[in-house]
């Protein structure tokens, strides 16, 4: 709902807070329900306040890991067959879809129909709308979810995409070394984008670089002109392989960032995502070892 792993731990804390300081009145009733409708609201509220402030460069999502995310079941009238996976519902690309909604169509398509799969009627109890406005609601979100439908088989996480994202950032890494633009270009598909959020923290691009040579250009100019990498590792974040950074860092320079990919059917890279702001980094472990 909100895109960042620091304010949902907030709001389910506050949920929490809430139930205790002022719990519902008929105590006879599940909680269950109530306390849906409580973090919704939360969600909602705090997902409008981050639309209305300025955001300095392009807004990225919290990296996650998530190796063992895919075991995981969800509950719901409708079992396990919502039509975003738990995987796909935590991805850059998914998550990055879901800006182009209203915090009303994000919690009726993320939470309530297409992840958890409830019904009409316990998603309307929980915005406390009636059940003909979720429907219509819902409706438009997935008319507004149109693009990323249209490429959501190459960017939806699955064993072969980590498969072909995972090479094709081991060789992104090995060209980066060798200060290859070539090499380095040729493994950006036409249209490619570079997405970096500093969060005004940190030096990184305000706008989002398209082309294949700029792109390649940018990464090179940063590896010479930035501190050098000392540690690394390579993870499972937000479904797809990530690269994990540390160095020592100057001032304006990042001391730890991740780099993670989408990439084609061809397993040529559509979108690189490079996360650099301290806060949306919580969940991602240290680099334990070089080369880890």
């Amino acid at each position: 709902m909100t895109g960042s792993l620091a304010d949902a731990d907030d709001l389910v804390q506050e949920t929490f807070v809430r139930a205790m300081a002022r719990p519902p009145a008929r105590t006879e009733e599940p909680l269950r329900p109530w306390l849906v409708r409580v973090a919704v609201n939360l969600g909602r509220d705090a997902l409008r306040k981050r639309k209305r402030r300025a955001y300095v460069g392009p807004w990225l999502p919290s990296p996650i890991e998530t190796d063992e995310l895919g075991a995981v079941e969800l509950e719901g009238e409708g079992g396990t067959e919502g039509r975003y996976d738990r995987l796909e519902s935590v991805s850059f690309a998914f998550l990055l879809a879901l800006e182009v909604l209203t915090p009303n169509q994000r919690a009726v398509l993320l939470l309530l129909r297409d992840v958890f799969d409830r019904s009409v009627r316990e998603t309307a109890a929980a915005l406390g709308i009636s059940e003909a406005n979720v429907k219509v609601i819902h409706h438009r979100a997935r008319q507004a979810l149109a693009p990323y439908e249209a490429e959501r088989a190459q960017t939806r996480p699955t064993p072969e995409v980590a498969r072909s994202a995972a090479a094709t950032l081991q060789r992104f890494v090995a060209a980066l070394a060798a200060g290859d633009e070539s090499a380095l270009a040729s493994l950006f598909a036409e249209g490619v984008e570079a997405w970096s959020d500093g969060a005004r923290e940190f030096l990184a691009s305000r706008r989002v670089v398209g082309s294949a040579r700029l792109v390649a250009k940018m990464y090179l100019g940063l590896a010479k002109k930035t501190s050098p990498v000392e540690r690394v590792a390579f993870r499972m974040l937000n479904g797809v392989p990530a690269l994990v950074a540390e160095r020592t860092a100057h001032p304006g320079e990042a001391a730890r960032f991740v780099i993670a990919c989408d990439v084609d059917t061809e397993g040529r890279i559509v979108r690189l995502y490079n996360v650099l702001a301290t806060k949306k980094l919580s969940a991602v472990g240290a680099v334990g070892a070089v080369g880890s």
